[in-house]
């Protein structure tokens, strides 16, 4: 298309365009800036998602061609149970300390079950939910196999100190991927902040806690867990509840910064 062709386009339109606020390279026109335009893209604002932790959407997009049930509260369930076990594990509660009974969840829910949820999230055309759900089902698969005697793994290293550093190299690695993924969330909403924001703070005490040879560091960590399942089931409830099932429908707290469309 040439630029005369996408002059006259323009020029035909029924909306007149006035410029509006900047914002990074999102900027809005039109009678009652109702139009917003993302880089090259013009939608309106009643076509677009705003950030919610609930579909796992961390900032302004389109909304899915098609339509589908929100795989994100799933996902979230998934994650935020198999933590909440581990985590009472790791704060040593009623004096348990072995993690084995933690497998078969960390295998079946929050592993298989939420790998599909993030496969699910393909479908509906959310990049971020494919990546964290679809990535965290692999993390609970990949540590639940760590802690599987038939696959001989423990018993690969002949001292707990080697074993321990290992699973710290293991730990380290997804402490700096959800590093990533909060860093997409610091314009989405206060509780979907918070969530990734509690679960950064959980692997950097469990990282140390293994690297450095301290059961109180994974004590620490086992509480930040605990915070960080009921964030994550938060947020799964925000985005199962409505007017229409549930007295209480969570109210949506932006991030400083969040741009979201006005309904």
């Amino acid at each position: 298309m040439s630029a005369q062709d996408h002059f006259d386009i323009e020029k035909q339109s029924d909306i007149p365009e006035q410029p509006g606020p900047r914002i990074a390279r999102i900027q809005t026109s039109g009678e009652d800036n109702e139009i917003i335009h993302i880089g090259d893209t013009k939608v309106y604002k009643h076509e677009l998602m705003a950030a919610f932790g609930g579909s796992l959407n961390v900032g302004l997009s389109e909304a899915p061609s098609r339509k589908f049930a929100n795989p994100g509260p799933l996902g979230l369930s998934a994650f935020a149970l198999t933590t909440f076990v581990l985590s009472l594990v790791n704060v040593q509660a009623r004096g348990i300390t072995n993690p084995s009974g933690v497998v078969g969840l960390a295998y079946f829910y929050g592993g298989f079950i939420q790998l599909l949820a993030g496969m699910w999230e393909v479908v509906v055309e959310n990049n971020f939910g494919a990546t964290a759900l679809s990535s965290y089902g692999g993390f609970w698969i990949a540590w639940a196999a760590l802690n599987t005697k038939a696959f001989g793994l423990r018993a690969a290293y002949s001292t707990d100190r080697e074993w321990n550093d290992v699973v710290g190299y293991f730990l380290l690695g997804w402490l700096i991927f959800t590093t990533l993924l909060l860093c997409l969330t610091v314009r989405s909403t206060l509780m979907f902040f918070s969530l990734f924001f509690f679960l950064e703070i959980t692997f950097l005490f469990l990282v140390i806690g293994h690297l450095g040879h301290t059961t109180v560091c994974n004590k620490i960590g086992g509480y930040f867990g605990l915070i960080t399942a009921i964030l994550a089931w938060y947020n799964a409830y925000a985005g199962l509840a409505t007017h229409e099932n549930s007295y209480y429908v969570p109210k949506v707290i932006y991030m400083p910064g969040t741009v979201f469309p006005k309904k």
